[in-house]
């Protein structure tokens, strides 16, 4: 049985990647108005992904969770969507970086699969999460939830698109510094 234990090195990389990725999050954005609320075409995803990228299923995880979630309650428009905000970027990095850490990381195609299937399944996430709460919590009609739900599955899709072309070269460029720092072994 491996005994896992957390580095300071961990904790301090699982730090700077939160950072990073609300940073992105927060100011390099570009606003959409929707029929109902708002969207964002954001950089926040890149960082999420890179984060399972370098640090791992759990680590990268707990680093976009953070990150996203500090986003979200600094933002008076997104601090109710918090919880859910830690929840589904946490499984987008954490998909991404089990797909990486099963396949030879060597290859690229792992990186490329580790994101697309990370950012499709974050996609779903937001867009049933979107409906929900449109429809059931809110109670908006029929017509309107859908005109919102099509709208922002449009600018995520764009923002998951965007999210791959740049996390894959700069995940496939760092991991070979991030590995001499903190072995992937190393993850929570």
């Amino acid at each position: 049985m491996k005994k896992s234990t957390v580095s300071v090195k961990n904790v301090a990389l699982i730090g700077v990647m939160a950072a990073a990725v609300y940073v992105a999050s927060a100011f390099l954005q570009i606003p959409i108005p929707t029929a109902i609320g708002s969207t964002r075409i954001h950089m926040g995803n890149v960082m999420c992904l890179l984060s399972g990228m370098l640090l791992g299923p759990v680590s990268g995880g707990l680093a976009a969770g953070i990150g996203s979630m500090f986003f979200d309650l600094t933002n008076p428009a997104y601090i109710t969507s918090a919880p859910f905000t830690f929840m589904f970027k946490f499984i987008m990095a954490w998909l991404c970086g089990i797909i990486i850490s099963k396949f030879n990381v060597k290859l690229k195609l792992s990186f490329f699969s580790g994101a697309a299937a990370g950012s499709f399944v974050y996609v779903l996430l937001y867009i049933f999460k979107s409906y929900v709460e449109d429809r059931f919590v809110l109670g908006l009609p029929f017509d309107a939830v859908m005109l919102t739900v099509v709208q922002k599955s449009v600018v995520s899709s764009i923002n998951a698109v965007i999210a791959i072309i740049v996390a894959v070269p700069l995940g496939i460029t760092l991991l070979p510094a991030v590995k001499r720092f903190l072995p992937r072994e190393q993850d929570l």
